[in-house]
């Protein structure tokens, strides 16, 4: 069981930059790939950034790459995702998951999510 909390959201100015953490607990963290999404309103959730057990491998959507970076401390429990030239079109709640194995894009893939925080890009 995997239990996760994500924190670091907010309100920030287009262009600007934001950090989110995902807490997780449980000692089998490092086994788990993880991944970040997001949901705007009235939208679909979508896939953002995604990264492997070990940190080795990362993958993104096209919409934040370049702008994004998804990094995990296995020391901590914890992963990150680096926003920078945020647009306001990145405006949504941002959540994280785990998942047994590989990293997916595929929400339903996933077996454990957080709350969820609110990032809110203003024009």
């Amino acid at each position: 069981q995997v239990q996760l909390v994500e924190s670091g959201g907010g309100l920030v100015q287009a262009g600007g930059s934001l950090r989110l953490s995902c807490a997780a607990s449980g000692r089998t963290f490092s086994s788990y790939a993880m991944g970040w999404f997001r949901q705007a309103p009235g939208k679909e959730r979508e896939f953002v950034a995604a990264i492997s057990w070990s940190g080795g491998s990362t993958y993104y959507a096209d919409s934040v790459k370049g702008r994004f970076t998804i990094s995990r401390d296995n020391a901590k429990n914890t992963v990150y995702l680096q926003m920078n030239s945020l647009k306001p079109e990145d405006t949504a709640v941002y959540y994280c998951a785990a998942r047994a194995y590989t990293a997916t894009e595929r929400a339903y893939e996933y077996d454990y999510w957080g709350q969820g925080t609110q990032v809110t890009v203003s024009s």
